[in-house]
């Protein structure tokens, strides 16, 4: 049984990161910036510091230019992926899999993802660069973590706090409502 489910969990983790591949080819080919936020960073930020200690994520979340929208949905098509605004999310699909909990999801940067958010998606800003794929800075990561504060959120900080990936340089760059959350998460490790 362990054997069946490695390589079902093998089999995720290498459809993923095929994924990312595809968003990368596509969005470098022409031109285009992005950077992966959300659980894939998370993962990725946590399996540099401790291998083995990240949770997969399902699908994939990118921060992008609103202006870029129809630039990137002919920039994704050669590559199998379809532009689709659904339930109020812009998201791009694999073509012939519809399913949105496998896709990639985009929001946009310098806008509040949600209108009670206290803070908007950061701008563009630096770019980390794990395993071909494009991050955004773990402060902007953290951020955006702490601003949306689901029960996923609070446990991908968790798990960043864990691997000594949140710094106190990130944490004194937080406004002072961000902190609190963050003492939040600490505290109920």
């Amino acid at each position: 049984m362990a054997t069946l489910v490695n390589t079902f969990f093998e089999a995720r983790v290498e459809n993923l990161f095929a994924l990312a591949g595809l968003i990368e080819d596509a969005f470098s080919s022409a031109g285009l910036d992005y950077r992966v936020i959300g659980g894939l960073a998370t993962y990725l930020y946590v399996e540099e510091r401790d291998p083995d200690a990240g949770r997969l994520t399902r699908d994939i979340d990118i921060v992008v230019r609103r202006e870029d929208l129809d630039a990137i949905a002919r920039a994704v098509r050669p590559f199998g992926l379809e532009y689709r605004h659904v339930a109020g999310m812009d998201m791009l699909l694999q073509a012939g899999q519809p399913s949105g909990r496998r896709a990639v999801h985009m929001v946009f940067s310098g806008e509040k993802v949600l209108e009670t958010y206290s803070e908007a998606v950061p701008t563009f800003g630096g770019v980390k660069v794990l395993q071909g794929i494009r991050l955004v800075p773990v402060a902007d990561l953290v951020r955006m973590k702490l601003t949306s504060f689901r029960l996923k959120d609070q446990v991908h900080l968790k798990d960043l706090d864990e691997a000594g990936v949140i710094s106190d340089a990130v944490v004194a760059s937080l406004p002072a409502d961000l902190r609190g959350r963050l003492r939040e998460v600490r505290a109920a490790s």
